[in-house]
């Protein structure tokens, strides 16, 4: 399975993640991928969103990385790592730890804007070298007012528990979107076309 957007970058993908949202995301994108979620433990140093989802993704990718090196020393091959975050007024929203968890963060977002930022590692082993690159992106949501009937209705579905935010955009969720700015799939979990470019011109 290899990803060739040029003679310089073909390789084995390795996508540190067991989001089924983010490796449907490089499927759609024609890059062949192995799955490897990352074990590692995640430390925290900043409470800033941006700096938080490119030092998570980090870590991610650099678990994932180490542990493929050992068996696989003598290929090419690229990592990816990602980590997504709901903020509001600069504040994160992790994924809620129960339904009481997530009707606040909802009763938050309802009616109001807030961003969604995805951070990007990409780790790349070629002729023995090591590179690293890390980004982020952050897209505007618009969320229209939503009534508590409709927040307990949307968290008996289930869906809020395992998102950040409390809040699924590909989901049912989406009927309470008003609108975004930015980039859809970065809201969704990764932002494939920033990645594909990224790594285009590496």
């Amino acid at each position: 399975m290899r990803f060739d957007l040029s003679p310089l970058t073909s390789k084995e993908v390795i996508l540190a993640s067991a989001s089924p949202r983010r490796t449907e995301l490089l499927k759609q994108a024609g890059i062949e991928h192995v799955i490897m979620p990352s074990e590692c433990e995640e430390i925290i140093k900043s409470n800033i969103p941006q700096d938080v989802v490119q030092e998570l993704a980090g870590q991610k990718a650099w678990e994932v990385y180490q542990r493929y090196l050992r068996e696989h020393r003598t290929e090419d091959f690229l990592v990816i790592g990602a980590d997504t975050v709901v903020a509001l007024d600069g504040k994160i929203l992790g994924k809620p730890k129960d339904e009481t968890d997530a009707f606040g963060m909802l009763s938050l977002l309802q009616g109001r804007e807030h961003q969604v930022y995805t951070g990007v590692s990409l780790i790349r082993y070629e002729d023995g070298a090591v590179l690293r690159k890390s980004f982020y992106e952050c897209s505007n949501v618009q969320v229209y007012p939503v009534s508590e009937k409709e927040i307990y209705e949307y968290i008996a579905s289930g869906e809020p528990l395992d998102k950040a935010g409390a809040y699924g955009i590909q989901g049912r969720f989406a009927v309470h979107i008003r609108g975004i700015e930015g980039d859809y799939n970065n809201i969704v979990g990764l932002p494939i076309a920033r990645i594909y470019h990224e790594i285009k011109v590496w």
